[in-house]
């Protein structure tokens, strides 16, 4: 296997999931653009520059995804950690407000409170495009709570992380695995990462879909996305109701299952039909929705699992709890996660053979260390030859962009 030589053959094999690192590290030659399909890519705004692309490409999670075992125990599928358990936001309103319980949410606030932090760099809805995602630095806990819940589409919240950076001043993250990825591989390179970056929190993802998701079910409504002024995907309630608001005051709302039931119409961008870790294993705490068989039956008052991975993750949530900004209920067990999230343990099993299929239709893949995807393999055949199949037939490619608007 052949990992990607260049930041186009990341984003031309589907490699690429728009975290904006491109545009964080070479703002000359990278502007992050949402493509005529509804995804983030870096669009070139210099010719092509071997020596810029190559220190991206050391930290991209196109070109590269590694974790380190830091936490006190191990299982073959969740990997390192210290600790599982239930958790949600101690504040009711954040715990009601917020995506499942809060978790994130209210570990975010804590750090502010406490002074661990300066600010939490994340992604919002773009307020001008409410239907959009836009990465944020929140200074308040205000702040973080206002700016509570889940985020669906494509979001670039590292195209931040220079910015933070330049700050000089402690902070936290709140992103996606893949960022965490990139996170940890850049701070080889940069040792503010190390000095200034007080914690990386994810959730755990089944997956980054592309606008074309909200846009069908925009059309289902007849609207246009310049009508909009709110679209919350969760939250209010656990899972709560998609909701859709107008500018001239009418609402529409959808249940999650009604949104999400249907997985051949989640429009999931390729890299992540890929990910070796969507269970957030270079973050400090993974916060993730605990549904025995992994899909909700109701409401309830919203349930986080949380997965403290680092000595980092433990001391923050054993710190957040004693303040009382994150209630822990029961500790839990890898197997317990094995039916919370059962697409999670499916897709690790997959991955290895998955690759195997890119490779054998000439794509590059990204290098991978640290995972087990090899000792996970399930050695399915129909999986290798499927994906070959797929990327034989353009499944996989997608052209560089030229630079646009958001």
């Amino acid at each position: 296997m052949r990992a990607p030589a260049s930041i186009r053959e990341v984003v031309e094999n589907g490699l690429c999931i728009g975290c904006g690192l491109c545009k964080a590290l070479a703002p000359d030659h990278y502007e992050m653009t949402m493509t005529e399909e509804g995804r983030l890519r870096p669009g070139p705004l210099a010719p092509e520059d071997p020596a810029v692309d190559a220190q991206i490409l050391a930290a991209c999670p196109g070109a590269v995804v590694e974790a380190e075992a830091r936490g006190a125990q191990h299982d073959p599928v969740w990997g390192s950690y210290t600790h599982m358990g239930e958790a949600w936001a101690g504040d009711p309103d954040t715990r009601f407000r917020a995506a499942t319980g809060g978790a994130l949410t209210a570990l975010g606030v804590h750090l502010l409170r406490s002074g661990k932090a300066r600010f939490i760099l994340h992604c919002a809805a773009d307020p001008a495009r409410a239907m959009r995602s836009a990465w944020v630095m929140s200074e308040t806990p205000d702040d973080v709570m206002r700016r509570a819940g889940s985020r669906y589409g494509p979001t670039d919240t590292l195209a931040g992380l220079e910015e933070a950076l330049a700050r000089g001043e402690p902070f936290g993250v709140i992103a996606k695995p893949c960022d965490a990825n990139a996170i940890r591989a850049r701070a080889k390179a940069d040792p503010r990462i190390d000095d200034l970056l007080v914690a990386v929190l994810v959730m755990v993802c089944g997956g980054a879909s592309d606008l074309g998701k909200s846009r069908a079910l925009l059309e289902e409504y007849g609207l246009d996305e310049d009508e909009l002024t709110v679209f919350r995907y969760r939250g209010y309630g656990n899972p709560g109701l998609t909701r859709v608001e107008t500018k001239d005051g009418r609402a529409f709302e959808k249940t999650y299952l009604d949104l999400w039931e249907d997985e051949s119409g989640w429009r999931i961008q390729s890299r992540c039909k890929i990910c070796p870790d969507a269970i957030g294993e270079a973050a400090d705490i993974a916060a993730c929705d605990i549904w025995p068989g992994g899909a909700p039956v109701g409401e309830d008052a919203g349930f986080n699992g949380v997965i403290t991975r680092s000595p980092a993750g433990q001391a923050l949530l054993d710190s957040a709890a004693a303040a009382g900004d994150l209630t822990l209920g029961r500790a839990h067990g890898p197997r317990e996660y094995d039916d919370f999230q059962p697409h999670q343990v499916d897709r690790k099993r997959a991955i290895a053979a998955r690759l195997r299929g890119l490779a054998a239709a000439g794509q590059p893949v990204f290098r991978h260390a640290g995972l087990r995807i090899d000792a996970l393999d399930a050695a399915d055949p129909a999986q290798e030859a499927g994906t070959q199949e797929r990327a034989a037939n353009g499944k996989f490619s997608e052209p560089m962009p030229s630079p646009g608007k958001r």
